[in-house]
């Protein structure tokens, strides 16, 4: 028995992420536990086979206006300077519905290549007449690469504050007209 390898491509045409179904957001280790936030300004779009984002700063929404504020500072994201952080695929491969999506990634003007791997959802048609299809995605990335070198010792000597952050995106993608 022989089986046919079928070659995958992200879905033709052009596609927007539907922002109230989708999400964009990073964990880090933060003493005994994790630290998670989300932004809630973004846009993804795919086209031409490529998949591009980007996420407002200023945006950031963590449990605490004060934290919210101290990761727009300068000491991690600097948004008055850097008022956005984006990111641009180079390539993207198929393992059935597994995607590893290689790109690159600008964070405080620094840019970084930049691994996400994760599962895509075919395209369906949904109740209200538009096409979409999902992508959820998860890289890893060091922060002091970009700049972002903050932390504060615990009384062991050790960073209260990892430098690996993993980054995720859950996007549901519709169609153009």
């Amino acid at each position: 028995m022989s089986t046919t390898e079928q070659t995958r491509t992200l879905p033709t045409g052009t596609w927007a992420a539907d922002p109230v179904h989708s999400e964009i957001g990073f964990s880090i280790d933060y003493m005994a536990g994790t630290f998670r936030g989300t932004f809630s300004k973004f846009d993804a779009t795919v086209g031409d086979g490529r998949l591009q984002g980007s996420a407002e700063v200023a945006s950031v929404q963590v449990k605490d206006p004060n934290l919210e504020a101290h990761l727009q500072s300068p000491e991690f994201f600097d948004a008055e300077r850097n008022p956005q952080l984006s990111f641009a695929s180079k390539d993207v491969q198929y393992n059935g519905n597994e995607v590893t999506i290689d790109g690159e990634i600008t964070i405080k003007g620094q840019t970084q290549p930049i691994v996400f791997t994760g599962t895509i959802v075919d395209p369906i048609a949904d109740p209200f007449g538009n096409e979409r299809f999902g992508l959820k995605l998860a890289g890893n990335l060091d922060r002091t690469r970009f700049g972002v070198t903050w932390n504060n010792p615990l009384p062991t000597g050790e960073p209260a504050l990892s430098n690996e952050v993993e980054l995720v995106a859950e996007l549901q993608l519709v169609k153009s007209s």
